[in-house]
């Protein structure tokens, strides 16, 4: 069941969303060769906790870190360690912060110093794939809608497109009805409300779309070994239009990136 959030509660989950925005900001200038995805996790836990909220991954289905860290051919729910980060990885990083009852989650992959060409345009597409579904998430438009959008650009770029892992519902859980495929066909599934707040987030491979798990019971590798790009917004519906709770502006004031690609979509600016 799809659960409306007022505009007090819509709020409310945007500074639970801005903690991690802010989070992930924080991290991206430390995200360099050497670094060990276990002393990045402890930097946000820290962080997120001097910000008034709790970790929303820590305990989580007994998750047992605060971030999902996910190199190269990690798809998603990589456990930090102690391996050091190298020159031309990739690194998903996707946080989670709950405050006042309501989380935030989302994710965002760097790169860790120069990576290849053609890895550089797999974050590209899929960054920009997750623009193209949130364009989608609009009165009177359903779950297939964003889906299709995703899957459509992405698979034009010849990339595989996971089936498995899916977006979701956000608010006092943090995962709420509906899931959010990042496949699917125009006017399947079921419809947006005005009040609804979902995570969007495409999880795109270089190459086949199947994936496996490591016996640690969370890693999601590609099956073929080939890299794995992750971005992700929490998005409201208000007005009948797509409002970003959540956004890369800290990150990319870190890393000194300029772009509008979020302005369309948001009510307010952060600086």
């Amino acid at each position: 069941m799809i659960i409306p959030k007022s505009r007090e509660e819509i709020e409310l989950i945007r500074e639970s969303a801005l903690i991690v925005s802010k989070t992930l900001g924080m991290l991206a200038p430390e995200i360099k060769p050497g670094v060990t995805t276990l002393e990045l996790d402890k930097l946000a836990e820290e962080f997120i906790r001097d910000h008034g909220a709790e970790p929303g991954f820590l305990g989580l289905y007994d998750f047992p870190n605060s971030l999902c860290m996910s190199p190269n051919a990690q798809v998603v729910h990589g456990i930090p360690n102690n391996e050091p980060l190298k020159e031309g990885d990739i690194i998903s990083i996707d946080c989670g912060a709950k405050k006042n009852g309501f989380y935030g989650d989302h994710a965002y992959t760097f790169e860790v110093g120069e990576v290849a060409p053609e890895v550089k345009q797999l974050l590209k597409i899929t960054k920009e794939s997750l623009y193209k579904g949130i364009k989608e998430f609009k009165a009177g438009n359903r779950v297939g809608d964003v889906g299709y959008a995703i899957q459509k650009y992405t698979e034009k770029h010849n990339y595989g497109v996971v089936r498995e892992l899916v977006g979701h519902g956000l608010g006092k859980t943090m995962h709420e009805d509906p899931e959010m495929p990042n496949y699917g066909k125009r006017g399947r599934g079921k419809k947006f409300i005005e009040g609804m707040v979902v995570a969007i987030e495409p999880m795109i491979n270089m190459g086949t779309k199947r994936i496996k798990q490591l016996p640690d019971g969370w890693t999601i590798l590609t099956a073929d070994n080939k890299p794995s790009a992750h971005f992700e917004h929490n998005v409201a519906l208000v007005d009948g239009k797509p409002e970003l709770l959540s956004t890369f502006k800290y990150i990319y004031n870190a890393l000194g990136i300029k772009t509008k690609e979020e302005d369309q979509f948001r009510a307010k600016v952060y600086d």
